[in-house]
């Protein structure tokens, strides 16, 4: 069945003014009616009316303080000098804190102002009933309504406790019941029914095959629906066939205000949402010029909104948020809350298409003085480039890229805060950072590590321009056959930095399981039959390979695969497992952690390079104080396999 391709290729702009417009045209953005619940289950709900004070608060004069209920003019006169006797009962009566006090009397006296006359002495000191105390004794006149909570002296009957459209807090809880509100009018939660699609996704703890694709955006999508202050109707995973797609679409008609189909969005030969949608209603929209998050479709069926959305998460996750979040806090008589924006320098250059609005994934942290935005990975399937970035940099249609240096506005997506208490480190990857970032966590809560893969070059070319914290290193002098140091000393001559080991590690060639190649060391990869995958330019795993070819006098260029690069030892060791590759050079950990043999070629220094600047700094101190004392971290980079931690913690140099 052939599709359409897209109908159109839109601005973002446009896009969502023709989409809010439409749905404007239909009635179908303004709040949606009452419903009612009780006040003590409605934290978090919006008010769907003003809520008036039933009674006030208190509803009587009430006693503030344990102590003796009077009539103000019965205690003039009374001084040091001169003390004043009032008698229980008629002059005097006891009440503790809250209490209602007795018609006529208007002021308190609390209990240790006065002095106790008894008709007998009681066994128990701390009676104070009235049969027992004749008289009181005071020493200073009392005030009108001194220690009295009078009537509405907190909420007086008929004022304005909550306005309409309202987000209600603990706090307001509390007002609405003292207020004598025990059912409250809130606005109906706004229903979105979501739709996974695909014949190749499985639900989560199925039994995975080869092409089986784990479903989870439908459980990222509703989680941001309930974060909205909506509720979620899932819908069963619907297979690629147009029929099935286009009678669900029915059904979630019937249960959802919003309809949202996730992929199937594009036009692809297996790509019936679009179709499907058209066949039921209306395409308001179909392409919008933003990446990723192109092939998005806007529809209108049985009065209701639907969305068809990408099937990639990071295109689903950027589209449900630009097209539903602004309709379902218009149901709730929301606005759109802007995201925080803060200001930073971008660290490395960015190309990006001309015509596409892009929306690149950045973390962030804060260096000296200045907040820097790391770009992350840029593929529209990699869900953990959401998971660790910090904000969103959108690089404008009609722009090409972003220099380096260049100043960004970054959308947050975590606080101004946390990035404070964030270290940045860039440099090359080893898989004992992620550990180190979890112990930092752990025993530091209020504090993050976060790791950008450059490679060792790139990590001190970024502390040369003050764009980290901290970076990790493990480059061989070939001439010296000394590690780091002399890289310092050109690199940064005029910057103060101390080395602190972390680990020595063995570098090897990855292969699968028994070596089903019978690969033995460099020398094979000029084999016909070997496929190398590479690490980036100015990494220091680069320049050993580099080094070896050398030594070998062996081309890169005869090196089939010589050209592929990734940015981690962990990327490497996938694209053997996953046969990409038949060989790579990586650490011993990543053959490890995926099962794949180990053919050493080198035992190295991996140090961590702090600028003195920020070594003192209680941030680095705390990350090194866990390098160097604790013992649970220590054991788990051990257990990691391949590991000397000797010198774990130790300074080596300082410079």
């Amino acid at each position: 069945m052939k599709n359409e391709i897209y109908l159109e290729t839109t601005s973002l702009t446009e896009a969502i003014e023709k989409w809010l417009s439409r749905l404007g045209s239909e009635d179908a953005i303004k709040p949606l009616p009452a419903e009612t619940i009780a006040a003590k289950d409605s934290l978090g709900r919006i008010t769907a009316e003003p809520l008036m004070a039933k009674v006030s608060s208190p509803f009587y004069h009430s006693s503030a303080m344990d102590g003796y209920a009077v009539r103000f003019p019965d205690t003039f006169g009374a001084s040091e000098t001169f003390p004043k006797k009032l008698k229980m009962g008629e002059q005097a009566v006891y009440v503790d804190t809250g209490d209602p006090l007795t018609d006529g009397f208007n002021a308190v006296i609390m209990i240790e102002d006065v002095n106790i006359t008894r008709s007998r002495k009681p066994e128990d000191r701390s009676q104070k009933s009235d049969e027992e105390i004749e008289h009181i004794e005071i020493t200073e006149p009392a005030t009108p309504w001194q220690h009295v909570r009078v009537i509405g002296e907190d909420i007086v009957a008929t004022e304005l406790i909550l306005p309409e459209n309202h987000r209600i807090r603990p706090v307001d809880i509390g007002a609405m019941l003292a207020s004598g509100h025990v059912e409250i009018k809130v606005r109906r939660k706004p229903k979105v029914a979501i739709i996974p699609t695909g014949t190749e996704i499985v639900e989560p703890g199925t039994h995975l095959k080869r092409g089986d694709i784990i479903e989870y955006n439908s459980r990222v999508l509703g989680s941001l629906v309930s974060e909205w202050g909506g509720d979620v109707v899932r819908l069963g995973i619907v297979p690629d066939r147009f029929d099935e797609i286009k009678a669900t679409i029915l059904k979630a008609c019937e249960s959802g205000d919003l309809v949202v189909v996730n992929a199937g969005a594009s036009a692809g030969s297996e790509d019936f949402t679009a179709r499907a949608i058209a066949d039921l209603g209306e395409i308001i929209l179909h392409g919008v010029n933003i990446k990723p998050g192109k092939p998005v479709i806007l529809g209108w069926v049985k009065n209701r909104p639907v969305l068809g959305i990408p099937g990639y998460p990071v295109s689903a996750y950027i589209t449900f948020n630009i097209f539903a979040e602004p309709v379902i806090r218009k149901w709730q008589g929301l606005v759109l809350e802007s995201a925080e924006i803060l200001k930073a320098k971008l660290s490395r250059q960015i190309a990006s298409p001309l015509g596409q609005e892009e929306f690149l994934r950045v973390k962030v942290g804060k260096v000296g003085k200045n907040f820097i935005a790391t770009p992350v990975s840029r593929g529209a399937g990699v869900l953990m480039s959401l998971v660790r970035a910090d904000g969103f940099v959108r690089i404008p249609a009609m722009s090409e890229g972003l220099g380096a240096g260049a100043e960004v506005d970054v959308e947050l997506l975590r606080s101004r805060k946390d990035i404070e208490n964030t270290i940045v480190c860039i440099g090359s990857h080893d898989n004992a950072l992620d550990l180190l970032a979890n112990s930092l966590k752990k025993k530091y809560p209020k504090l993050s590590l976060s790791s950008a893969h450059v490679g060792s070059m790139g990590g001190l070319v970024s502390l040369k321009r003050g764009e980290a914290h901290i970076a990790g290193t493990h480059l061989l002098d070939e001439e010296t056959g000394e590690y780091n140091m002399s890289f310092i000393r050109r690199l940064l001559p005029d910057k103060k930095i101390i080395l602190v080991n972390l680990v020595y590690r063995e570098q090897g060639l990855l292969v699968l399981k028994g070596n089903p190649k019978n690969i033995k060391d460099f020398k094979d990869l000029l084999r016909d039959d070997v496929v190398f995958i590479n690490r980036q330019a100015g990494a220091g795993t680069r320049l050993l390979t580099d080094k070896h070819l050398r030594e070998l006098g062996m081309n890169p260029s005869n090196v089939k695969g010589y050209e592929k690069e990734e940015y981690t030892h962990m990327g490497i060791a996938s694209a053997v497992l996953t046969g990409i590759a038949d060989t790579g050079l990586a650490i011993l950990a990543a053959a490890k952690a995926l099962g794949l043999d180990f053919i050493p070629v080198a035992k190295e220094r991996y140090d961590l390079a702090i600028p003195a600047e920020f070594y003192t700094t209680e941030m680095l101190q705390a990350i090194l104080s866990i390098i160097r004392e604790d013992s649970e971290f220590r054991n788990m980079v051990i257990n990691l396999g391949g590991y000397d931690i000797s010198d774990m913690g130790n300074v080596v140099y300082e410079g």
